[in-house]
């Protein structure tokens, strides 16, 4: 899975986030600013695959929830990174 991938399943972790409130939130816990190109290529990609789905919406704003598939992925997705860091003997947080 894309980095870009991961940081939207992480931000929607916690709860349904409109497109701007998940790029925010990406920049505040991970210091990663995503274009928008890049972050709605990510949630289009995301939502093809089944794991999350919009919600209905006001206007313009659509939030968007993890789907049970996208919150196994990302698990699996976790899991996987905290592999990586205890072969580097890096400490998970």
């Amino acid at each position: 899975m894309a980095d870009r991938r991961l940081l939207v399943l992480v931000s929607l972790s916690d709860n349904a986030k409109h497109g701007y409130a998940i790029r925010q939130d990406i920049e505040e816990f991970a210091g990663v600013r995503l274009g928008p190109g890049t972050l709605y290529g990510a949630i289009s990609s995301l939502e093809r695959d089944g794991f999350i789905r919009a919600l209905p919406g006001d206007d313009r704003r659509r939030p968007y929830e993890l789907t049970a598939s996208g919150r196994r992925a990302l698990g699996d997705e976790l899991a996987a990174v905290a592999a990586v860091l205890k072969r580097a003997g890096v400490a998970a947080t």
